[in-house]
């Protein structure tokens, strides 16, 4: 699992990065959204991934890795959200967003290692189409976790999903870099 890990924290230097050069761009302005709003950003990142997975002609200039970038950074943002609440004004600075984003991306990760004990990398068998079913499978349900007002029964809740859309994005986007 030594070489997961690697690769893990490859695909996070890379997003991380995008995300710092971008809180250079904007600040914070992403506390305002509520996390309805980051999901149904998710959603159309998810859905524009399967669109190019599926369509023959692609007429913007992005492939998939773009937005698998984008789910994850989108996740993680969002679980910021969850645990700090949503602002009226834009409230963190660079460094304090980069700490957050750390801690998020460090928790998200252990996960994906406990997990891929468990499951013995059956990821790395899986196609990347597969992942992507996985990731909107996910946002249908946190969908519906939103809609109960963030109530489960039995299920988990709004962190767990999000966590495993990261971790399916990060899978997916190994694979991608290996073709």
């Amino acid at each position: 699992m030594a070489d997961t890990s690697k690769q893990y924290n490859e695909v996070i230097t890379t997003c991380r990065t995008l995300f710092i050069n971008k809180m250079k761009d904007y600040g914070s302005a992403w506390r305002i959204l509520r996390l309805p709003s980051l999901t149904d950003q998710i959603f159309i990142k998810a859905q524009r991934i399967r669109g190019l997975q599926q369509n023959k002609e692609q007429k913007v200039d992005e492939g998939q890795q773009s937005e698998f970038i984008g789910v994850i950074n989108y996740c993680i943002m969002a679980l910021i959200q969850l645990e700090n609440g949503v602002v009226e004004q834009p409230d963190l600075s660079l460094e304090d967003a980069i700490v957050l984003y750390d801690k998020k991306v460090a928790i998200t990760k252990q996960l994906m290692m406990d997990k891929n004990h468990d499951y013995g990398e059956a990821w790395r068998d899986m196609r990347v189409s597969s992942l992507t079913d996985l990731i909107l499978q996910k946002l249908l349900r946190v969908k519906q976790i939103e809609d109960n007002q963030g109530k489960t029964l039995v299920s988990e809740g709004i962190d767990a999903n999000y966590q495993d859309m990261i971790n399916y994005s990060v899978f997916a986007l190994i694979h991608l870099n290996e073709e």
